[in-house]
């Protein structure tokens, strides 16, 4: 096939060399072939005539109609549907080899007279208009803390014109994440941009048990930092590119990073959240030019962060609980029939009665749970022994796996007294201390010893600690005995290859009379049709 190339270089050679034969031998082309192009203004791309006709029958002639009228009705059908369709409507007459032919076919429709796709419109990003911000999950990468699973999201923000971006860690999406997440940002951009951009925020306002309030307490965070909102139209995450590509790219690096740390687990959250902000100060320094562009644009923080907490009201039950946000946690048994208010912070819960602040716990991921403490109740517990194999928070009453086994070694030692000792210890654990009861349980338990309060309160009172589990004493080695080790099998290896080499010519049992070979070392076989030895070694034993 003669290219433009390969013309040009004919045209060349033909004002050089004498003959046209020459000039085609040079330039690697047939002769006739040469004068076809030698008198030529026309390009050979220039002179291909377009392939338009079909050189064989279209097999689906005769179906076309109808494949069009259901692609008209159904624009999203697959060529690979259709085509099993018609395998399954005539057996036998569409083989498998026709399924690329009828994808052809329909990719050409589509494209001459299909229905128009959508179009993306590039924008132009100013410096300090817009920012965006989505919530990520991060449990497909496998993080874990000390060894447990870490099932956690990430608030992730991000400058449309430059690309900064910066992120915080959080366990839903929820008002208060949202909240924590988008002033953190703010006030480590040192900034405010223009316009806040997010999705529908669908599920941080599913997840708020008060939605109507939702939109004015967002209103109001805005507000404080004079941002305008920007909310992308549902189910088109395209929209919100900026920060759904940036999502990908952050995973992706992230994902890299861990691979080049040889390890996902971590010693603990904090470490953790040092790494990541780590691989985004890396993603974030190639692009300080565009950044730089933005700083000077950014409008100035307020004066102070917004306390956004969500408060509540709530009334302490006769159980020694209060329901927040679907799940249950245990307060002081003091509290019980007062009314609360209830902090709601994007971790923790903090219960304030009056003026003062009475507890702070661990919010509870999700909804249906608890968190019960043993503190709050065991007072009470202790006066009604017989409310605890039925107690519906029952297992919130081992605070560790000891307390569980001294609880079972009760049960089969002394069944009818079980309970009450039990709950004295939990008791006796309330006003001494978690840690040193649990020491006690350990010494007694590791001893086979009853573990009542009477031992454990014998255990504390004296002050004993018992040395930790992990610690290992290891004995000094005397390194001279791996030299007589080895050196006491030299010889005995050099002995047995000795043996090994004498005993090897020599060959146990009788061979059948005519097969005598099969005896290494044998002779023919004798008159009486035994097998003789020969070469035997001197030092053989008499077998």
């Amino acid at each position: 096939m003669v290219t433009d190339r390969l013309f040009r270089r004919l045209r060349k050679l033909i004002q050089t060399e004498s003959t046209l034969t020459n000039a085609a031998d040079k330039a690697g082309i047939d002769e006739k072939t040469a004068r076809k192009y030698r008198d030529s203004d026309a390009l050979p791309s220039q002179m291909t005539t377009p392939h338009t006709w079909r050189t064989r029958e279209d097999p689906f002639q005769d179906v076309w109609p109808d494949l069009l009228e259901m692609l008209r009705l159904n624009p999203g059908l697959q060529a690979k549907t259709l085509f099993l369709d018609l395998q399954r409507r005539w057996p036998g007459r569409y083989p498998d080899g026709q399924l690329r032919t009828l994808q052809r076919r329909i990719k050409q429709w589509r494209a001459f007279e299909g229905p128009p796709k959508e179009v993306f419109f590039a924008q132009t990003h100013h410096p300090g208009r817009l920012c965006a911000s989505d919530f990520t999950h991060m449990a497909e990468l496998g993080v874990t803390i000390a060894g447990d699973l870490f099932d956690h999201l990430v608030y992730h923000f991000v400058l449309t014109y430059s690309n900064w971006e910066t992120g915080t860690v959080c366990f839903s999406e929820s008002w208060e994440s949202l909240c924590d997440g988008l002033q953190n940002a703010l006030w480590e951009l040192g900034g405010v941009p223009r316009q806040h951009r997010t999705d529908r925020l669908t599920a941080a306002v599913k997840a708020d048990p008060d939605p109507e309030h939702f939109t004015q307490r967002y209103q109001a965070l805005l507000a404080h930092y004079g941002l305008k909102a920007q909310a992308i139209a549902a189910r088109q995450a395209h929209q919100n590119g900026d920060v759904e590509q940036s999502h990908h790219r952050f995973k992706q690096a992230v994902d890299q990073a861990l691979m080049l740390r040889g390890g996902r687990d971590f010693a603990t959250r904090g470490e953790y959240e040092v790494f990541l902000r780590r691989v985004m100060a890396g993603r974030n320094a190639n692009r300080k030019a565009r950044f730089a562009e933005e700083q000077p644009v950014l409008s100035s923080l307020p004066a102070r962060r917004l306390e956004m907490r969500r408060r509540v009201k709530v009334r302490v039950d006769s159980g020694s609980t209060i329901h927040v946000g679907g799940n249950t946690y245990s307060v002081s048994s003091r509290l019980i029939g007062e009314w609360v208010e209830v902090h709601i912070g994007a971790e923790s819960l903090e219960v304030w009665h009056g003026a003062r602040r009475v507890d702070h716990l661990p919010r509870l991921r999700g909804r249906g749970k608890h968190r019960i403490e043993y503190h709050h109740v065991i007072d009470w517990l202790v006066r009604k022994p017989g409310a605890f194999e039925e107690y519906r928070y029952r297992d919130a009453m081992f605070p560790t796996s000891r307390f569980r086994m001294a609880y079972d070694a009760l049960r089969r030692q002394a069944p009818s007294v079980a309970v009450t000792e039990y709950l004295a210890i939990l008791h006796l654990a309330a006003r001494e201390g978690e840690g040193v009861v649990d020491e006690a349980l350990r010494w007694l338990l590791d001893r086979d010893q009853l573990p009542g309060p009477a031992a454990v309160a014998e255990f504390v009172r004296d002050g004993r600690r018992l040395p930790p589990v992990t610690d290992v004493t290891v004995a000094a080695v005397d390194l001279a005995a791996y030299d007589r080790l080895l050196t006491g099998k030299e010889v005995k290896d050099f002995e047995l290859r000795e043996y090994e080499r004498a005993t090897d010519r020599v060959s146990e049992g009788v061979a059948p009379a005519g097969d005598a070979g099969r005896l290494r070392g044998a002779g023919a076989p004798g008159a009486a049709g035994v097998a003789q030895l020969r070469a035997v070694p001197a030092g053989v034993g008499g077998a």
